[in-house]
């Protein structure tokens, strides 16, 4: 009885720091002063998570006046993030992605849109099957002008679908890129089951409903 009383009480502890760390890892996203990344180029960038970012790199790159989608982490607390790492839940990450593009092309209000018309937005810590705080949606700003736009289409979208939205709105402060393998994954491996089965059809539900005349053509 003894035995049992003390595991009870190891799992209960577990659980409680477990806790805890999550709240650290989504405190640690959210505070601080955003960084405004520069223009370079005439390009800008921009940074989301939703989900697997295999997925959304290939939803934004679909998008005209996009030019690159880099994969990544972001929004937690720890330094030079791994896949592995990223995986566990501790490091506060998510796995995100940085859109870079001509907003003389594109504006950061249609790539907002582009966010919002590409998941499920009411589904808190995943999408779909990928659940987890690794997988949660955050949207970053980097000025107050973005902040607005962000809290302005959520706010809407939560009034028509009369529900929460489950995206956390971040200060951007650091994307870390991730590895080699991630990026470009939907194009250099059409025949991977996960992308055949679950990011193909995720980009052809949005482009079902996203105006054809923001997406590129062929894609």
């Amino acid at each position: 009885m003894k035995n049992i009383i003390l595991a009870s009480l190891v799992t209960l502890l577990f659980s409680c720091q477990n806790n805890a760390q999550a709240n650290k890892n989504q405190e640690a996203g959210i505070n601080g002063d955003p960084i405004q990344v520069p223009l370079q180029n005439g390009k800008a960038k921009a940074y989301f998570a939703s989900g697997c970012f295999w997925c959304v790199e290939a939803i934004y790159e679909s998008v005209k006046g996009v030019d690159e989608v880099i994969n990544g982490y972001s929004g937690g607390h720890t330094k030079n993030p791994t896949y592995d790492a990223s995986n566990t839940g501790r490091t506060g990450h998510a796995e995100a992605v940085e859109v870079i593009y001509y907003p003389k092309v594109v504006s950061f209000e249609t790539l907002v849109d582009v966010y919002f018309a590409s998941q499920n937005v009411t589904q808190i810590n995943g999408q779909g099957n990928d659940r987890g705080s690794q997988y949660r949606s955050i949207i970053f700003y980097q000025n107050e002008a973005q902040k607005q736009i962000i809290t302005k289409k959520k706010d809407a979208l939560a009034k028509k679908l009369n529900t929460k939205i489950a995206a956390e709105i971040y200060p951007f402060q650091k994307f870390w890129v991730a590895e080699d393998y991630h990026q470009n994954y939907e194009r250099l491996h059409p025949n991977n089951s996960y992308i055949q089965n679950v990011s193909v059809p995720r980009l052809n539900r949005f482009k079902s409903v996203f105006p054809k005349e923001l997406l590129k053509i062929g894609h």
